[in-house]
């Protein structure tokens, strides 16, 4: 159970002092069995008149700060302490019917997951679904841990990662043809495909553990993180990370999970100027490993803890 620090810092560059909007921010991790928060702190230049802590619809912890006055920098500046336990050889005990595919959800999982269900991205040539079908086979059945983790690790296998700066996702239908794309566009591939096959989806965004020593083991890492959680009966929402061929929650930080990656920006405002003073944004993300003695004697900021 390694103790993991994580140090998120984004930085707004302007031409001129600017004035700003609100910012919702989504850097905490989520609190769960696998991964429990030790201390977490925030600190934001220039210093906001208000932060307030909110939980959105999906039970995110999500903090809005508001401003006054100008400046010509702004600096998000978030270091967290986590202890994470990770899943080194998934194997989830599903439901005796879910265990091969296909199967169905009962009536009262429905009523919740129908929304992680919908298609969100038109797929007027049924590319997308085609792709998703060819992990199934012709004849029989296989099973669905076995589905789901061929899906994830043909994307690692077959698709080349690219790091976009550009706001937004990819259309999958692009991402399937161009055979590239950022984690973001992976997850989104991976989510409409999930769910042309009748299971429910939704988008997770993260950060990425990347051991000392192994720095080629993973791609993604120095920014935030996306991947996929599918839900199965009788094991819940799983982690599945095509980026990297990830099954189960290894080397994965959970902050936001969400229908939809437009609900789940880690960082989102606004700011008052002209729209040539906007010089652009840098995003640092560093993701340690740190001896347990050290991390228990940090205090969580009592801002951040409620």
């Amino acid at each position: 159970m390694p103790i993991l620090s994580v140090r998120h810092i984004t930085t707004y560059r302007y031409r001129q002092p600017v004035g700003f909007g609100e910012h919702r921010i989504m850097f905490r991790p989520r609190d769960s069995y696998d991964q429990r928060l030790i201390a977490a702190a925030l600190k934001i230049t220039p210093e906001p008149v208000s932060l307030r802590w909110m939980h959105d619809v999906f039970g995110n912890c999500v903090a809005v700060a508001a401003f006054q006055g100008r400046a010509s920098t702004l600096v998000f500046d978030c270091a967290i302490t986590l202890d994470h336990t990770p899943e080194l050889a998934p194997d989830f005990p599903l439901a005796p019917h879910a265990a091969f595919y296909p199967f169905g959800y009962g009536a009262d999982d429905i009523a919740d997951l129908s929304r992680s269900m919908e298609r969100q991205h038109p797929d007027p040539r049924n590319e997308v679904d085609a792709w998703a079908r060819g992990f199934v086979p012709s004849r029989g059945r296989i099973a669905t841990q076995e589905l789901l983790a061929e899906m994830t690790r043909s994307v690692r296998r077959n698709f080349a990662y690219l790091a976009r700066q550009e706001k937004g996702v990819q259309d999958p239908v692009t991402t399937l043809r161009l055979k590239r794309g950022s984690c973001r566009d992976f997850a989104v591939l991976m989510i409409e495909a999930v769910r042309a096959l009748g299971m429910a989806a939704r988008f997770v965004s993260g950060y990425l553990y990347n051991p000392r020593g192994d720095r080629e083991r993973h791609v993604g890492g120095g920014s935030t993180h996306a991947w996929v959680q599918v839900y199965l009966p009788g094991a819940g929402w799983i982690e599945f990370d095509p980026t990297n061929g990830i099954v189960g929650n290894r080397d994965l930080i959970r902050v936001a999970v969400a229908r939809d990656p437009r609900q789940a920006v880690p960082l989102h405002g606004s700011f008052f100027g002209f729209p040539a003073d906007d010089l652009g944004m840098t995003v640092s993300v560093a993701v340690d490993e740190i001896e347990p003695s050290v991390s228990d004697a940090r205090a969580p900021d009592p801002m951040l803890a409620r």
